[in-house]
């Protein structure tokens, strides 16, 4: 299966209000690290300390420090488009968290957008 696709399956079967998601990405072809490495880090995948993962993806659905599911997948598929296959893994998801925004002297306009974007 494609990385991408790969990917988008893992995204799906995930619940409505996940928050952090983290993948290890391995490639299968190790004389193409290099390769890889220069496309996936729009990612900002972190190398792997362990031998048998290259890399360790973190994605945030709506917020936080991590790369968003759009960009991952356009990378991952950039990685397919060039023929670099591999696999992805799941490590860790995480659901049912929100972000607390200090909404203090922010216009109302950026309250309604907030409330709307947030779905409270």
């Amino acid at each position: 299966m494609a990385l991408a696709d790969d990917f988008q399956r893992i995204v799906d079967s995930l619940p409505p209000d996940w928050t952090h998601l983290s993948l290890d990405l391995r490639i299968f072809d190790e004389e193409r690290y290099i390769e890889a490495a220069s496309l996936i880090v729009q990612a900002n995948a972190q190398p792997h300390s362990r031998s048998e993962w290259h890399w360790r993806l973190n994605v945030a659905h709506e917020f936080g420090h991590a790369a968003a599911p759009e960009t991952v997948h356009g990378t991952l598929a950039v990685l397919d488009d060039q023929g670099i296959e591999g696999e992805l893994e799941m490590r860790d998801a995480r659901a049912g968290r929100f972000e607390v925004t200090q909404m203090w002297g922010r216009p109302e306009s950026v309250r309604q957008e907030f409330r709307r974007r947030r779905g409270q």
